[in-house]
């Protein structure tokens, strides 16, 4: 299924972190939290602002981004959990 966000929307797919820690512990799922790193896998048109010109948005498909722990709507595309997130939400780009 295809999926193309909205306005000044994105589509982001989690990154899950490593399955241990530098001691060789391993963490069952119930005691992780939600990843804050995520890969952009689609992006908006942009926002039109009140002369009716689209401002593009400063996201790329493919980058990496961090976002808030609670940020976006989280939907299930062909059974993948993703985030429906506005640009503003996210917190910085990882180069």
């Amino acid at each position: 299924m295809k999926v193309r966000p909205l306005a000044d929307r994105i589509l982001v797919k989690r990154e899950e972190p490593s399955e241990t820690v530098r001691g060789g512990i391993i963490i069952p799922d119930t005691a992780k939290e939600k990843p804050q790193e995520g890969k952009v896998v689609s992006v908006g048109p942009g926002k039109v602002d009140e002369n009716g010109k689209r401002t593009a948005l400063e996201l790329k498909v493919g980058d990496r981004i961090l976002m808030g722990k609670y940020a976006g709507t989280e939907v299930k595309i062909d059974g993948v959990e993703h985030l429906i997130m506005r640009e503003d939400d996210v917190l910085a780009v990882i180069e």
